[in-house]
């Protein structure tokens, strides 16, 4: 749940990285499972000190905890909206968790800058943020769990966390088919859901499950957020598409098949378009790794 069990051990481990890298300070993303997201909307030209505190008012319907054990900021999603005013995406963490990795930096002697939801660091690397962007559900197909997120221009206005990972077809794949690890991801990437023989196939057979289960939490999410309306009966968040990211997005056919079941595009975006050109520079990191460190690349870019 992201929540820091010794900030001492964690402050060591911090202080080895700091050594090793020579890290002079930091930019954290914080999981999505102790977050709550939503968005709002403030009156237009709103001092932060009054967005702040309007904020506030709306966390008792909105979170299920008191204002003062909370920490909360919030990002502006557009200025104008219909004459509504101000909409504006609201992150939260419980002060106990931001608190812990707060101390945890400081044992280590690294400054922290500053503390955001994981999905706000990624979408700041795979989107533009740009009035036309369309909304984007973005699914983080990790290790152990999948973080959703519904961006709008950008910013996260919705994230959740279910229990289904990578790992588990990693397993299965090198129990099934008695693969070594290096050969695992070998037969994931290049041949996956589109394995020799089919659904038939051996390898289909073994992770057909978890990528059914991936596949319902994405058609749950899109629908549920696509089909939104408001009292006009006017569409609110028409998703548009779906970002795929994350260290197991990778498994071919994926794409294809979650794309078939939400009836939209689905894409793996490039983490360093708002980095650089290729044109000027190619990254050492191949495309498929660059899913992985999507995060890491969102936080840098907050420096520049």
């Amino acid at each position: 749940n992201g929540f820091v069990q010794n900030t001492t051990l964690l402050g060591e481990a911090l202080g080895r990285v700091k050594q090793k890298l020579g890290a002079e300070s930091a930019h954290v993303a914080l999981p999505e499972e102790s977050a709550y997201v939503f968005s709002m909307h403030i009156p237009e030209n709103s001092s932060r000190e009054q967005a702040l505190s309007m904020v506030e008012f709306e966390l008792e319907d909105r979170v299920p905890i008191a204002p003062s054990a909370a920490v909360y900021d919030f990002d502006v999603i557009m200025r104008h909206d219909d004459g509504v005013g101000e909409e504006v995406g609201v992150t939260v963490f419980p002060r106990e968790l931001a608190e812990s990795y707060a101390e945890s930096f400081s044992l280590a002697k690294i400054p922290l800058l500053s503390l955001e939801v994981e999905a706000r660091s990624v979408a700041r690397a795979v989107t533009s943020g740009a009035q036309s962007e369309p909304i984007t559900l973005l699914v983080d197909f990790g290790r152990l769990r999948t973080g959703f997120a519904v961006l709008k221009r950008g910013i996260p206005i919705f994230t959740s966390t279910v229990a289904v990972g990578g790992e588990t077809i990693d397993r299965v794949i090198a129990e099934k088919l008695s693969l070594a690890p290096e050969d695992v991801d070998e037969f994931k990437n290049e041949q996956g859901f589109l394995a020799a023989g089919g659904k038939n196939s051996p390898g289909v057979e073994v992770i057909t499950g978890t990528v059914s289960a991936l596949a319902d939490e994405v058609v749950r999410h899109f629908h549920y957020w696509d089909t939104r309306r408001n009292e006009r009966g006017e569409r609110m968040t028409p998703v548009e598409r779906v970002f795929l990211v994350g260290g197991s997005a990778n498994l071919k056919g994926l794409g294809d098949y979650v794309a078939a079941r939400v009836q939209a595009e689905v894409l793996r975006p490039n983490v360093w378009q708002n980095v650089c050109s290729f044109d000027d520079y190619i990254p050492p990191i191949d495309r498929r790794r660059s899913l992985r460190f999507a995060t890491a690349v969102g936080l840098a870019l907050r420096s520049f």
